[in-house]
């Protein structure tokens, strides 16, 4: 199943290009995923009484067609990843003019955090219902493991090296 959320591209939303800015699409996918969790019964007022929230840990895009002002763009949430549990996730978003036409695509892993302990946690489960309605066949287990596979890892370097 697969959830679609719509906006209208404003002027503040486009770049020095004139075309739709990479932090627009960010907040595009974001607010996507929050209307579909508010559609879902677990929207901010819910999460905040369940004392949970949704991290996103790594997010990358491809673009293929520009998206200009004043256009209607269609922005899709699918589940492509999950844990058993819900605790890890993967969303792909894609980016669709009114006509169909897929302009890019968007992939964000994340987890969800006890807002307390600030610590990754086992939503409730609620969310696994709900997350668990739009998986699909292709949707893929995932796993702790599949951490060490995002392309890019901490590497604390000597403080000293700021001031060189």
């Amino acid at each position: 199943m697969t959830f679609y959320h719509k906006f209208e591209v404003r002027w503040s939303d486009l770049d020095a290009n004139k075309h739709l800015a990479n932090s627009s699409y960010v907040q595009y996918c974001a607010q996507a995923r929050m209307a579909f969790m508010t559609k879902e019964k677990m929207g901010v007022t819910q999460l905040s009484r369940w004392g949970i929230g949704p991290v996103i840990l790594h997010e990358r895009y491809s673009f293929f067609k520009e998206i200009y002002a004043d256009q209607t763009v269609i922005v899709s949430v699918e589940i492509d990843g999950c844990s058993d549990d819900s605790s890890i996730y993967r969303f792909v978003h894609k980016f669709y003019t009114p006509d169909g036409v897929h302009c890019a695509t968007s992939e964000a892993t994340g987890v969800w955090i006890d807002m307390m302990l600030r610590k990754m946690t086992t939503p409730p489960d609620d969310v696994v219902e709900a997350m668990n309605k739009y998986k699909t066949p292709e949707t893929v287990v995932l796993s702790k493991e599949d951490f060490k596979k995002l392309p890019f890892h901490p590497h604390n370097i000597d403080p000293e090296e700021f001031t060189k």
